[in-house]
């Protein structure tokens, strides 16, 4: 499989590359979608567009079992900072997270497997809006659902290319994957003034510094030290002149989390961090946006991929993965719907790493072959395996 892929690999590169200098954002990705259709039916794929507002999803085979496979297809609004050829053509909006790469790998998935036999169904998820969400407050994975792209799945899998690993290697392991992500917006209302009087108002700027300050303990102090959390205020912002204490200051933040029930105290704790502002003389509002869940790979699922990778690469270039960091993935929606993983394909650029979501953003393509065909020998095992 890994040699078949190698043969397309010039494809995968003019398809990643004609994506890259036309990236759209979450929900607009018409053009994309047009491109994929385009692509798919002449490989005999069943194609329905509009899924999930601009989702394709495509199936070849009959029947069950079914195994589905993802790609997400939007870009980021960022302005690109690199000359290459096929830099960016939009302005001000850039694929600097590799989904361009995730779709041109699904195409090559497409490719490979529209050669093959098997029985039951693949069915391909090219997602819209990853990295955000519609003005309801709900992303991609989740109006695919809504749409029936998981019904009858009996696994789901995904890669995501990561520029820190090495071109060759890939990480996969059970476990969490991406963790999940809630959003939260306060208000630390006071009583303003003139600076030269502070004993005369409430200043909800010197609240506001107890309350950070009872928020950045949260995890250190009320969360058990062996659970992953993460909460962090990035955006404050109250006050209009250096002689003016303000009415109010405004607040937001994240909180990430890989297990049920510390979502469920980080909210309590945000909570309690804010009621310090009523204990000093003020007051104050909180609402919570409820984002994406944490991502599990399955056993099973996650086995089979390493399985396939180490016959495929070698041990040597199979890593299991560490939950470095707590960065969210919408993945999680599928997963809860049926057994699935997600693996790390290694894209570094030796010697100038290009990091994610910065306007240098970019990753070696020879990662392309190998993502397609381990997605693809993964999905024929599978699909044989369970008939």
């Amino acid at each position: 499989m890994l040699n078949r892929a190698n043969e397309i690999a010039s494809q995968l590169t003019d398809w990643r590359r004609d994506i890259h200098m036309h990236p759209e954002l979450g929900f607009q990705e018409t053009r994309t979608a047009a491109l994929v259709a385009e692509a798919l039916k002449p490989l005999g794929y069943r194609v329905r567009t509009g899924v999930g507002k601009t989702g394709v999803v495509a199936e070849r085979g009959e029947g069950g079992p079914i195994v589905a496979l993802r790609a997400d297809m939007d870009a980021l609004p960022i302005q690109e900072a690199d000359d290459r050829p096929y830099a960016s053509q939009v302005p001000n909006v850039m694929h600097a997270c590799g989904h361009d790469t995730h779709v041109a790998i699904l195409l090559g998935v497409a490719t490979l497997l529209a050669e093959e036999t098997f029985p039951g169904t693949v069915r391909l998820l090219f997602q819209p809006s990853e990295e955000d969400a519609d003005e309801e407050g709900v992303s991609g994975a989740p109006r695919m659902v809504e749409d029936g792209a998981m019904e009858g799945v009996d696994a789901v899998m995904a890669l995501h290319v990561d520029s820190s690993t090495t071109t060759g290697d890939v990480q996969m392991g059970a476990g969490p994957s991406s963790a999940g992500v809630d959003s939260f917006w306060a208000a630390i209302i006071g009583k303003g003034g003139h600076g030269a009087y502070p004993h005369k108002v409430v200043d909800p700027i010197y609240i506001a510094a107890h309350v950070i300050q009872a928020l950045n303990g949260i995890v250190s102090r009320r969360i058990a030290p062996h659970a992953p959390a993460v909460v962090t205020v990035g955006s404050i912002h109250g006050g209009e002149a250096g002689n003016v204490i303000p009415e109010r200051v405004e607040l937001s933040g994240t909180m990430r989390y890989t297990k049920t029930e510390v979502q469920e105290k980080i909210h309590a704790e945000i909570e309690r961090a804010l009621e310090v502002a009523r204990t000093l003389g003020g007051d104050y509002t909180l609402e919570f946006e409820i984002g994406y869940p944490p991502a599990f790979n399955d056993e099973g699922v996650s086995g089979l991929l390493r399985e396939v990778a180490v016959d495929m690469l070698g041990e040597e270039h199979v890593q299991t993965p560490e939950l470095e960091g707590m960065g969210a993935e919408d993945f999680g929606f599928f997963c809860a719907l049926a057994p699935g993983a997600m693996f790390g394909l290694g894209g570094k650029i030796e010697g100038d790493e290009r990091r994610h979501h910065d306007p240098r953003f970019d990753v070696d393509e020879r990662c392309l072959p190998i993502g397609a065909a381990l997605l693809a020998e993964a999905a024929l095992q599978f699909l044989r395996r369970e008939a």
